[in-house]
């Protein structure tokens, strides 16, 4: 299950990357050429074709943070709850423990 979500998390990622450096980084949308009739032969303008991929790069990058906080659930599943790590004890507040056998001073 964890490899199925791992390479949906690397396929999104990769996509991300994709539709962030598609768009123009003056708000234009499509760099590759959508304005008039230019790369895309008039089929959406500059203006409905950024909105478009402003869509898609939230919709990507809202489903990239859900396979992580997944992914992430997953790895700690396998711990043992101990509650909040405000609740445990400091380390001074801890008892010492012996380090080895109690030898008597010699007189």
């Amino acid at each position: 299950m964890a490899t199925v979500i791992l390479v949906i998390h690397l396929l999104l990622a990769i996509a991300l990357v994709g539709t962030i450096l598609i768009q123009r980084s003056e708000g234009g949308g499509l760099g590759m050429g959508g304005g008039g009739g230019g790369g895309m032969g008039g089929f959406m303008t500059g203006r409905a074709a950024a909105n478009m991929l402003t869509r898609i790069t939230g919709g990507l990058a809202a489903c990239f943070i859900a396979t992580s906080l997944i992914l992430a659930i997953m790895a700690g599943g396998g711990r043992e709850q101990q509650g909040s790590i405000v609740d445990r004890p400091t380390p001074a507040e801890q008892p010492a423990k012996p380090t080895g056998p109690a030898v008597p001073l010699a007189k």
